[in-house]
């Protein structure tokens, strides 16, 4: 890794004269320098695309595609920024989403054009890279030189959305310095150097592919093997193919691989290392029993304002030691939340004091959003960056991941993480994945549904309910919704405000505990429409025999 690489334009150049391969995508292999020189060529295109004096941003709708690092390369050498537009929206607020970002152009493929057919896309030139005029538009420009000389760390380079599930998806912004710099970061985290091979199988629109896969590969030299599309069943096939060391993951892409048909060569592959979020440690050490591949979960703000590193004995089910201006705060009185409190089991005692959200009180790379100052105002309270994530904190300064902000459960007058009680459901062996939610209560408050995927018996799900010693005594689902396949984000985010709109009422089976009766029955349509009472206090809990079993 060049040391005094600060920004993206000056990694892509570095690549100039690298005959190395450097970037693999199916059958089509290019060398480091092909990919320089490729960068340079649509630079120099770009430039002469952005119309004079306007904003210099090109929108990106592709899946991971060659041209995708290629524009990212092109944007960085020509001064502009890519947006990444996700492929999963639609009419409406597909365009709103271009337009939003100001992009007069927008790279795309044949396959979907289909999703602009009909969109009010003023003032936006459409380039079509596996259309017949995209060759002759790259032509005059072959054989360029990749100029980094004009680069700054403060150019902006990304634009990339953020969850929209209270609104519409916010724009954040991404400088090339501080891309360059989180991809220094996880190569002196993890040792990362040119022989590695970095596997990226996450959609490049999102922020996770492009800041902890391929920055990491760009800063040091390494390649770069793409997925066109996440496949559970093809990950190990091109983890071997590319002799992939590295990748990364979000959502539940882990629990996916893990759901193929396990062989006993499984072991046989080169990776040694996956980075990411949401895996949960049920499944990252089945994960690495299975494959022998090390996952490291890590927590990072999408906007970059705040960072969890993990590092040698963290605790498990935590993500690492807080930083310094690292705090738990209490959302209503901004107080400094207490130390969480473990029973010997390793239960959480005090969730409704020590559950918080994470703040970070000392400066951060945060940068702001596109054209949004409310949510930007809102992330910056006080002058601390806000993240919206819940957290709690160990007496040894451990963080322990709670969920979002809006994932917060209140049953019985106690705040619940819905992200804690997904992680005890992981551990029951039927399911395939778990989402756990809130549904309105008839009196006040909230009741917890789960929706899992895989198997479901309902007499074994009470008693393994009973046998887990960490679950609190408000803990256990009211309902649980059966689904063959967890519905996802493409980034393979569970969708759970999808889930927590339809609640009970939904097409899936729905297996529900009535007050007072120790296992669950089928959800008839006349308990949907009946009045869902649930039963409150302490000796309601002992009613049901949900208390955790003694062991």
């Amino acid at each position: 890794m060049d040391s005094e690489i600060r920004t993206i334009a000056e990694a892509v150049a570095a690549r100039w004269g690298d005959h190395r391969p450097g970037l693999w995508c199916g059958e089509r292999v290019y060398s480091h320098h092909e990919v320089a020189g490729g960068a340079a060529t649509r630079a120099a295109l770009l430039e002469d695309l952005l119309p004079a004096g306007g904003v210099p941003h090109v929108g990106v709708l592709l899946d991971n595609t060659p041209e995708f690092p290629l524009w990212l390369g092109a944007a960085a050498l020509a001064g502009a920024a890519v947006a990444g537009i996700n492929p999963t929206r639609r009419g409406s607020e597909l365009a709103r989403d271009i337009l939003h970002t100001e992009c007069p152009v927008l790279v795309t493929e044949r396959a979907r054009l289909p999703l602009l057919a009909g969109l009010e896309l003023p003032g936006v030139r459409i380039l079509v890279t596996d259309g017949p005029e995209y060759g002759g538009l790259l032509t005059p420009y072959l054989g360029a030189f990749p100029d980094a000389s004009r680069a700054r760390p403060a150019d902006r380079m990304l634009l990339y959305f953020t969850s929209g599930s209270t609104g519409a998806p916010k724009a954040a912004l991404c400088s090339q310095g501080r891309l360059a710099a989180a991809g220094r970061s996880l190569v002196a985290q993890f040792g990362l150097s040119a022989d590695d091979v970095h596997y990226v199988c996450m959609p490049m629109f999102h922020g996770n592919a492009v800041i902890a896969d391929w920055a990491p590969a760009l800063v040091t030299g390494a390649g770069v093997a793409l997925r066109r599309r996440f496949s559970a069943s093809g990950f190990l096939a091109d983890v071997r193919r590319y002799r992939a060391t590295y990748f990364t993951y979000v959502g539940r892409a882990v629990q996916y691989v893990l759901a193929t048909e396990p062989r006993a060569d499984d072991r046989d592959n080169t990776l040694r290392l996956g980075f990411g979020t949401e895996a949960g440690a049920v499944d990252a050490a089945a994960f690495e029993e299975r494959f022998g591949v090390r996952l490291v979960e890590g927590y990072g703000s999408s906007e970059g304002g705040a960072a969890v590193q993990w590092s040698p004995g963290t605790p498990a089910g935590a993500v690492g030691r807080a930083a310094p201006g690292l705090v738990v705060l209490d959302q209503e009185s901004g107080a400094e939340c207490p130390a969480a409190v473990f029973d010997s089991g390793g239960r959480l005692l005090n969730g409704e004091q020590a559950i918080g959200e994470l703040v970070n009180r000392a400066p951060n790379p945060f940068e702001g959003y596109w054209r949004n100052p409310g949510a930007e105002a809102e992330r910056r309270r006080g002058g601390w960056y806000w993240t919206g994530d819940l957290f709690y904190r160990d007496a040894d300064g451990y963080l322990y991941f709670a969920g979002r902000t809006d994932d917060r459960i209140r049953v019985d007058g106690e705040n619940l993480a819905a992200a804690m009680i997904e992680n005890i459901l992981a551990r029951y062996e039927g399911a395939d994945a778990v989402a756990v939610y809130g549904v309105p209560d008839p009196v006040t408050g909230d009741q917890v549904m789960a929706t899992v995927a895989g198997r479901f018996d309902p007499l074994d799900f009470a008693e393994f309910l009973l046998a887990q010693p960490d679950l609190g005594t408000k803990m256990a689902p009211r309902f649980v919704r059966v689904v063959e396949r967890m519905p996802v984000t493409a980034t393979n985010k569970i969708q759970r405000a999808a889930l927590r709109g339809e609640g009970v009422r939904c097409p899936d089976p729905v297996w529900w505990r009535p007050p007072g009766e120790r296992t669950y029955r089928r959800l008839t349509p006349g308990d949907a429409e009946g009045p869902l009472v649930s039963t409150r206090g302490p000796s309601s809990v002992r009613r049901q025999g949900l208390e955790p079993r003694t062991r």
